[in-house]
């Protein structure tokens, strides 16, 4: 039997899950959760990156109560950094990828450099976030800061530097970054010299499944628990979601369904073709050294964000009661494209849905439950359009989508999906993060050979629901979709 620790840090909220292999099989035991709460000072948008690390030492506190556990992995968001001064020290917290200080910044790289070159060299979709430009907003509103670091460090990778004491770049959150080759898999020195970042900064890159480390002799002092190796797993979460997808298909989509939808394919090498800049499609590492093939789609964040700005005014519903009010609102009454940039900041989503409607000429959703309708639909049909997109790049025709992730817990936007898609939709696990976690860890460690043992497993392990398309609403979502991409989307494609 093993017990491995999984640390799981979302947008929102953290959690630490205690993994263990028995027989065959996995079972997850939840030892802590979280809030992921933002803080802005000052006018800038940080995270709390200090209080998520005193967090995550209670929660190694609680796994060593709850039975112990043999390896500790951490896995997050990606695009984020913080900058460690020559003395070790944190310069300052993490900026959020939410904040505006990049605004302006990817128009500027791309005049520059050149969309088609920056393309090619990186293989990664240009989004407002991405590591490269924030970089580039840095030095900008700090001149000198960044010349002053001694190490560049993204969050997992921080949080492991916190725990170990030693610096590397875990090589599936670098891909997120826009500064690695998509040739070689390594750092992008000349594009960085070229837009005066010291590569000085950049860590050793390292492939997941690498032991970092072992916790430093101190923190066990201070928690009072043994050392054990720290790992770095497919750091990444979307690289932890698509390493826990329960197939044995070679072609599949995967959508991992949360605060984002990272919508796409596993395939072994990067597609860099103009079609897929075009579609402005993104090819991340995966595990164990392959390409994910995906597009980047605003998600649940639409409804967590429209569900805080109803509580901000009095309206209390959980996800269930809204998924409810949407089931029984007019589909198709206005739909809106998840990805405009008006939708990215915090803020007050149903006024900017409305507004969005308004400038665009369609029937202005009402009521609370219109505003939810409208976010599901409009998800559902931005899938549609990623798998056509996916199918060109690829050439391939996909017949099953695996949705995994807590977006699966809605069952409106699952049986959307396989409407809009016309595909065989499998919903689950839930918590594929943390298995991917998980399995990378007990990989690493021998107690598993490989990921194909590993997604036999969780198979094994872990339940799922399938989704088939309506044939009854066939029709109506072809002729619905069609008004999508022509008249919210604007695509001929």
């Amino acid at each position: 039997m093993k017990n491995v620790l999984a640390i799981d840090l979302g947008a929102s909220s953290g959690r630490g899950i205690l993994g263990t292999l028995d027989n065959g099989k996995i079972t997850l035991t939840e030892v802590c959760r979280f809030d992921n709460e933002p803080v802005r000072v000052g006018g800038t948008l940080y995270w709390d990156i200090l209080r998520l690390y005193h967090c995550i030492k209670q929660g190694l506190i609680q796994a060593d109560r709850m039975g112990g556990f043999d390896s500790v992995g951490i896995d997050t968001w990606g695009v984020d950094y913080g900058l460690i001064a020559p003395d070790g020290a944190l310069l300052e917290n993490p900026v959020h990828y939410r904040d505006t200080r990049t605004d302006g910044i990817a128009d500027e790289v791309i005049q520059r450099i050149g969309a088609e070159a920056l393309y090619a060299q990186s293989g990664t979709q240009v989004l407002t976030f991405n590591t490269l430009f924030q970089l580039i907003a840095g030095q900008r509103r700090a001149p000198g800061r960044l010349d002053g670091a001694q190490c560049m460090l993204f969050i997992p990778d921080l949080l492991n530097y916190f725990l170990t004491g030693n610096q590397v770049a875990e090589r599936t959150i670098a891909s997120t970054s826009q500064l690695l080759r998509a040739d070689t898999r390594g750092w992008n020195t000349e594009l960085m010299e070229r837009m005066g970042i010291p590569t000085s900064v950049l860590p050793p890159l390292v492939p997941p499944g690498t032991q970092v480390g072992m916790l430093q002799d101190a923190l066990c002092e201070e928690l009072q628990i043994a050392p054990r190796p720290v790992i770095a797993v497919a750091a990444h979460d979307t690289a932890s979601a698509v390493a826990a997808v329960p197939t044995r298909e070679r072609d599949f989509i995967y959508i991992s369904c949360g605060t984002w939808s990272l919508f796409g394919t596993e395939l072994d090498s990067p597609v860099l073709t103009a079609q897929a800049q075009a579609f402005n499609l993104t090819n991340e590492m995966g595990y164990p050294n392959t390409t994910r093939f995906l597009s980047n789609i605003i998600g649940m964040w639409l409804i967590q964000e429209t569900r805080r700005q109803f509580r901000r005014e009095g309206r209390e519903y959980s996800y269930s009661q809204m998924e409810q009010m949407a089931r029984g609102a007019q589909p198709f009454l206005c739909l809106i494209d998840p990805d405009a940039a008006e939708f990215v900041p915090q803020g007050n989503i149903p006024r900017r849905i409305r507004e969005y409607c308004r400038r665009t000429g369609q029937t202005i959703p009402e009521g609370d439950a219109q505003v939810i309708r409208c976010i599901y639909d409009s998800i559902a049909l931005k899938y549609r359009l990623a798998l056509g997109r996916v199918e060109k790049c690829t050439g391939r025709k996909y017949h099953t989508i695996h949705m995994v992730g807590g977006g699966t817990q809605a069952e409106l936007l699952c049986q959307h999906t396989a409407d809009a898609t016309g595909c065989r939709v499998v919903a689950g696990p839930v918590e594929a993060t943390a298995i991917g976690n998980v399995v990378v860890q007990l990989i690493s460690q021998g107690a598993l050979r490989d990921l194909a043992e590993a997604r036999q497993v969780i198979a094994d392990s872990f339940g799922v629901k399938e989704y088939l398309p309506d044939t009854a609403q066939k029709e109506l979502w072809v002729q619905t979709f069609d008004h999508y991409r022509h008249d919210i989307i604007k695509t001929e494609e």
